[in-house]
């Protein structure tokens, strides 16, 4: 797996984060060493996708980045089943590709490069927004749930998992020191974390938990849990 050493060179000015070719050549080290738990996170959903998947629906997974997910679910998934994998990222669904073609069942899932504002979404017994919501224009956020649960079949479910932001200005800066120790325990000098957090400014806006419950709750879902915790990120269940 090759390492992810993109912010260890210093930089004058750093560009705004993107899923460009230089992320998706490093993207599984780097979503292992930034995101808490992120194995146990796509194990435990792509049980809950088998657990509430419909037969003759579909599942849509939104900013599917290098495939991660919906390879586990090939691995899990004894029936037959239909995924649309969307990502607006050329080099992710390359790697993501790549992957596909040496997994049992990879005909099931259809790659589409594409903004997930413009996706056309119907018939969804699951939808999955993994990281992905957090990289949106907030004023967009609501019309894409929206459409989210206008797709979803009755007893349908939407998976999401966004890193958060804490209400309280003391506690919110505890759950960014704890993740940035989390960082330097995975390798991260402190210039990749300063870099990468500069690079991350104004491109991931996150939103606090209540904010995303009232916002789901307003759309419409009845049922919601928050299922995974750790500090600044968190996973939700939401059925419709």
């Amino acid at each position: 797996m090759p390492k992810d050493t993109i912010y260890k060179t210093p930089r004058k000015k750093v560009p705004p984060f993107e899923f460009n070719q230089a992320v998706a050549d490093v993207f599984d080290d780097m979503i292992q060493r930034s995101v808490p738990f992120y194995q146990e996170i796509i194990k435990r959903q792509a049980e809950l996708i088998r657990l509430f998947y419909q037969k003759n629906s579909k599942i849509y997974d939104l900013g599917c980045s290098n495939g991660n997910l919906g390879i586990h679910l090939c691995g899990i998934m004894c029936d037959p089943f239909s995924m649309i994998a969307v990502d607006s990222s050329n080099p992710m669904l390359t790697v993501y590709q790549e992957k596909l073609a040496s997994c049992p069942g990879k005909e099931r899932i259809i790659l589409q490069c594409n903004d997930i504002m413009n996706v056309d979404l119907a018939d969804a017994s699951v939808v999955i927004l993994n990281l992905t919501l957090q990289f949106l224009p907030v004023h967009h956020r609501y019309e894409l749930l929206e459409r989210i649960y206008s797709a979803l079949v009755p007893d349908g479910v939407f998976l999401f998992t966004e890193k958060i932001v804490h209400p309280d200005d003391s506690f919110a800066q505890l759950q960014k020191d704890f993740y940035y120790d989390f960082k330097r325990e995975n390798g991260y000098c402190e210039l990749e974390i300063s870099q990468k957090r500069e690079a991350l400014e104004n491109v991931l806006i996150p939103e606090t938990i209540e904010t995303h419950l009232a916002r789901l709750e307003q759309i419409g879902f009845r049922k919601m849990d928050a299922w995974f915790k750790w500090f600044n990120f968190c996973s939700i269940l939401c059925q419709k």
